[in-house]
């Protein structure tokens, strides 16, 4: 599963930051990747050669100039501009680690700068970005999750936390995909339990996802296979409840037929249980003078091994 990228979203909000300069553009296309020299100019003519390169599609030369703003100006006004404009810059550039690191620095520096939270948003989707296929280690895909919750958590009421929460429904079920994978890489080879835990925990911990129903139905499987037939009723039951119409369900009404759930009597009050392989033997408290248990593997007659009466006491 791949998550779709959002770059045309943050490229419509390029109109809240990019505010429009006069001023001579001047000559930057010989700009390179690397570090620019030091070219002392006017904060005007920088910031606005930096918009003309990003206006053209060239996003690392903008990045470059941008950085160039807070360099040489850092105490004008634009230079806390340039650092977002920085940062979306890098973002545009697919360069997300540089991208986020200029967001954060901003926001360090101006944590209560009214565009703090499109920095927050920036951050959040350089993770956002770089999430890999579930085969992959999902590191990256929780920091995402978790910058998407610190945009709501603190911005609940602006644009960029509206998108957010769809992000964080794609991201939380990205990562059930991922327990769903580990999870049948173990049931593949018979490692019941370990499946089952993982199977347990996208049921537990993302209700809400799409892996719900497949979850439930391994979790029949994997209960079947460990012994304990009543609990794959109960997963089967689940799933029969909130999703009776999927095939995941069907799957897990027809092993169920299969291994149709038989629950054990209950026993009555003082009743110890006999122990299986004597059909016929009556446990008695350890220690307890009276009659011994017949020998079933002798063919017992009634009396003892000792030549005594089968009811008789126990020899001291």
């Amino acid at each position: 599963m791949r998550i779709a990228k959002s770059r045309p979203v943050a490229f419509a909000l390029i109109a809240l930051l990019a505010l429009p300069m006069a001023g001579c553009a001047g000559r930057g296309g010989g700009l390179k990747k690397g570090d620019v020299p030091y070219i002392a100019r006017d904060v005007g003519t920088l910031y606005t050669l930096a918009k003309t390169r990003l206006d053209q599609g060239r996003y690392k030369e903008a990045a470059v100039l941008f950085d160039e703003v807070e360099r040489q100006h850092p105490y004008s006004i634009w230079a806390r501009r340039a650092q977002l404009m920085s940062a979306f810059s890098y973002y545009m550039d697919t360069d997300y680690t540089q991208s986020i690191q200029s967001a954060q620095r901003f926001l360090a520096v101006h944590p209560g700068n009214r565009d703090a939270p499109y920095a927050y948003y920036l951050v959040a989707l350089g993770y956002y970005e770089q999430i890999a296929d579930v085969t992959r280690d999902q590191k990256i895909t929780q920091q995402a999750l978790d910058a998407l919750g610190e945009l709501v958590r603190r911005y609940p009421n602006t644009k960029y936390a509206a998108d957010a929460r769809l992000k964080i429904d794609l991201v939380r079920d990205h990562l059930a995909g991922k327990e769903m994978e580990i999870g049948r890489f173990y049931e593949t080879r018979g490692q019941w339990l370990a499946a089952t835990l993982r199977f347990r925990a996208v049921v537990d911990g993302y209700q809400t996802t799409t892996h719900v129903p497949e979850a439930l139905m391994r979790l029949t499987e994997t209960y079947l296979a460990l012994g304990v037939p009543e609990e794959a009723q109960k997963s089967a039951a689940v799933l029969g409840a909130n999703y009776p119409g999927t095939d995941w369900y069907k799957r897990a009404y027809k092993l169920m037929e299969d291994h149709p759930y038989k629950p054990t009597a209950p026993l009555a009050a003082g009743e110890l249980p006999i122990p299986v392989g004597f059909k016929d033997a009556q446990p008695i408290a350890p220690g307890t003078p009276g009659v011994a248990a017949k020998d079933e593997g002798r063919g017992s007659t009634g009396t003892s091994n000792t030549g005594g009466a089968g009811n008789g006491p126990i020899p001291k």
